[in-house]
């Protein structure tokens, strides 16, 4: 049986994907910080599907030891969704919080290294069909204003995931950058730090990307045949399109 493992299980793409992938007879390991989330998530499929572990991205220990304790029946593993991120605050510079900045290095950039590293023998061990989805996000190439740091890191996910798939050449793994648009979830919530309102404003008149959605194209990706990559997958709702160029004027 097929183990995908997911960072970011707790809620939005991550969650949506591996009931996606359960329900459709993959074992999941499901990691996140809310332990509580996960919990609920494991107790909705029978016994033995899905292995959860409280894994702090940012802290490099939580992932070595949710990796070192996986069961041998979740092992090897043959998809890495590589999903944990998140965005903190939008105003621009300088107007901004350093220790938010430090945050989504340490998540967005940090965390997905570290996981790469250490599921990367167990997606070796799977070996024909293995594969690797990085989340990314449009942002790496459409700034605007307030995504400074946020879009720098998704800018990273990319380059990294262009050299991963370089250093693997002539293996069996895959390596695809996913990078959705515009999408409603709990990221808009966490990046204005719990303003509910301003988190239903960001998405009033537009129909986004939904969880469901990603998840669909997480299974598309993981169930191609094993002689294909797709490289960079780009997602966005219809309503969302890059912006004209700027012209500021004094």
């Amino acid at each position: 049986m097929p183990v995908i493992f997911i960072t970011g299980a707790t809620s939005g793409f991550g969650a949506a994907t591996a009931r996606l992938f359960a329900k459709n007879g993959w074992k999941v390991v499901a990691t996140g910080r809310r332990l509580e989330r996960l919990q609920v998530l494991k107790d909705e499929f029978p016994q033995g599907l899905i292995h959860i572990a409280q894994v702090d991205l940012t802290k490099r220990e939580t992932i070595v030891e949710a990796v070192k304790n996986l069961p041998a029946d979740f092992r090897p593993v043959t998809c890495l969704f590589n999903n944990g991120g998140l965005a903190l605050g939008s105003d621009p510079i300088p107007d901004i919080d350093l220790g938010d900045w430090q945050t989504m290095i340490d998540t967005n950039i940090s965390g997905l290294i570290h996981t790469t590293v250490e599921v990367l023998p167990l997606l070796k061990e799977a070996g024909r069909g293995a594969s690797i989805i990085n989340v990314g996000s449009v942002a790496h190439r459409w700034a605007y204003p307030g995504g400074n740091v946020y879009g720098a890191t998704k800018a990273f996910v990319h380059q990294f995931s262009h050299n991963l798939r370089t250093d693997l050449a002539g293996g069996d793994i895959r390596v695809t950058t996913l990078e959705p648009g515009m999408a409603k979830s709990e990221f808009t919530l966490v990046r204005t730090h719990g303003d509910a309102e301003a988190n239903e404003k960001f998405y009033e008149g537009v129909e986004p990307i939904l969880p469901g959605n990603i998840a669909d194209i997480v299974w598309f990706l993981a169930n191609q045949p094993p002689h294909i990559n797709i490289s960079i997958l780009e997602v966005v709702p219809v309503a969302q399109v890059p912006a004209r160029a700027q012209i500021i004027r004094k």
